[in-house]
Formats: structure tokens, sequence, C-alpha cells
């Protein structure tokens, strides 16, 4: 299940850049998982731990990944922390809720993401509603973003 916090959330990792810096392992960038977001979110090839093959910069280390595909990585990879997803892109709305069908992840977002028009389920953490598609999502989070 997805849960959802809008707004302020002090408990939240807003910085996930500099937590990803500090936390991720070798081993999260060579899954099946983080292949597929690399491939999808940065358009890019896992080559090796510390070695991705981007069109736009060349190799890079995980480092220079995009801020979206290192907050996807991070939800996955640390399930007891929430994150401020915020840092991801519309693009990465798929995964999250990939993420949140295979176990419960908490997420806090400070915009409104488009999940898409196919049907998904949400529990949002400010006001205990469920909400199970956009439609839904969207009158709810409008009360707080």
């Amino acid at each position: 299940m997805l849960n959802i916090y809008f707004g302020d959330m002090p408990e939240a990792i807003y910085n996930t850049e500099v937590y990803f810096q500090n936390t991720y392992e070798d081993a999260w960038i060579t899954d099946d998982f983080a292949k597929e977001v690399i491939r999808k979110i940065d358009k890019s090839e896992v080559l090796d731990v510390q070695a991705i093959r981007s069109p736009v910069l060349g190799i890079i280390p995980p480092e220079r990944l995009s801020g979206g595909t290192k907050t996807l990585l991070l939800i996955k990879n640390c399930p007891d922390q929430i994150f401020n997803a915020s840092t991801c892109g519309d693009n990465c709305a798929g995964f999250i809720l990939k993420l949140a069908k295979e176990r419960d992840i908490t997420i806090n977002l400070r915009h409104i993401m488009n999940f898409g028009k196919a049907k998904f389920k949400a529990h949002i953490l400010n006001d205990g509603a469920d909400v199970s598609g956009m439609e839904e999502y969207f009158f709810e989070a409008v009360k707080y973003v």
C-alpha cells in the first residue's frame, strides 16, 4: 500500500541527494529494479557497480544519477525511512506504485504527483482518506499543497 503525507513532515528525509551519497551500496545499482529505473528514468545503462553509460554524460558513477532515480533506489532499499518523493518527476510515479504493490511504503510529497490514468490505491496520512485513482487523489492532495 502506498501511504502519502503532504507537506512538512519532520521525520521525512528531505535531502535525498545527500542521503543517497552517504548510504547507497554497490549492490543497489546492479539489481533488476535499479537497472530498469536507470534505463527508463535516466535513459542510461548499468555497466558495473561504479559505471553507468549515460547518452549525455558518458560513463558516470552512481552519484551522478538523477535525483528521481536516487530517491527510487532509497525507497526500495531503505524500507524503514520516509523520503521526500518530490525530488522525483512524474516519470517516477509508476515505479513508486510498483514498489507499493510489493510492500507498504510511505512517501512525503510537497506537490501533486501525476500517477496517471490507471487505478491505484493510496492512503493519505494527513486525514486518513483512502483513494483509488488520480481524481480522488487530486482532490485530497489539493487540500495540502
